[in-house]
């Protein structure tokens, strides 16, 4: 198993960067697959992007080009860098965990693992 728990949340304006945070303790981090999501109020929770162990990345159409997922399995981080940021991208974000390919890894209950939340807001 594997905790974690996500930092580096706040509130920026637009055009603003932020750079989230998620520390893994527990199992070997390396051995996993890790991902960002994030949830708005009254809305579902959406994948953002994910790292593979090969750190092959994959990204959500919304943050192409504007976020970027990075891992350090030596420290057991995970990070998230957002860049350009829009009023829609504030939400709740959370890091995620599993050491089986999510399928589909955009869907949010084939993960097993989760980080408790980081607010993120970015205002106009």
């Amino acid at each position: 198993q594997v905790q974690m728990v996500e930092s580096g949340g706040g509130s920026v304006q637009a055009g603003g960067s932020l750079r989230l945070s998620c520390g893994a303790s527990g199992s070997t981090v390396g051995n996993y697959i890790l991902g960002w999501f994030r949830q708005a109020p009254g809305k579902e929770r959406e994948a953002v992007t994910v790292i593979f162990r090969d750190n092959r990345t994959l990204n959500s159409d919304s943050v192409k080009g504007r976020f970027t997922i990075s891992r350090d399995n030596a420290n057991k981080m995970l990070y998230l860098q957002m860049y350009s940021l829009i009023p829609e991208d504030t939400a709740m974000y959370y890091c995620a965990a599993d050491n089986k390919w999510p399928v589909p890894w955009t869907d949010y209950r084939q993960w097993n693992y989760w980080g408790q939340g980081t607010q993120v807001t970015v205002s106009s």
